[in-house]
């Protein structure tokens, strides 16, 4: 099967929401909602390429797969680090590589740009995704996340 990964477009948009409709479902801390899921890939699609990207996986004209990364900057690198996001390949499509060449995409956007370091978050339970994660030479740290909802 012939894979293509490329830049998102806005005509991708339902296609992206229904993998994340798949990956909020295997994620304790987030709900699938399509009003929300909707209005932060717009928010990521406009002005895309400069400080983020989203980048899509294609096989015969159907949207397989997505990944996204933002740049922070990080002072204790001195330099911008890439917040890597939605991650996620369709079911049907895990196991066959398609995942390595979305985080390869935007290792590369971020490489260019002069990242120094990536980081993601994944479900600490979600055992296949952290197995992916250190087969592609991602690895833990000392590190937690905290997060504060809902401050309107």
């Amino acid at each position: 099967m012939n894979i293509t990964i490329r830049n998102a477009e806005f005509e991708d948009l339902d296609a992206m929401i229904g993998l994340l409709d798949e990956l909020f479902a295997m994620e304790a801390d987030f709900a699938a909602d399509k009003a929300k899921q909707e209005k932060g890939l717009k928010l990521m699609l406009d002005g895309c390429g400069k400080h983020r990207c989203v980048k899509v996986a294609e096989a015969a004209g159907e949207v397989i797969g997505m990944c996204s990364a933002q740049l922070l900057v990080s002072t204790a690198e001195g330099a911008y680090s890439a917040l890597v996001e939605d991650m996620v390949v369709s079911q049907s499509m895990r196991g066959s590589g398609v995942g390595p060449m979305l985080l390869n995409a935007v290792t590369e956007w971020s490489r260019l740009r002069g990242v120094t370091r990536m980081q993601l978050l994944a479900d600490k339970d979600n055992k296949p995704a952290l197995s992916f994660y250190e087969k592609q030479g991602w690895s833990g740290t000392k590190l937690i996340c905290l997060r504060k909802a809902d401050i309107s």
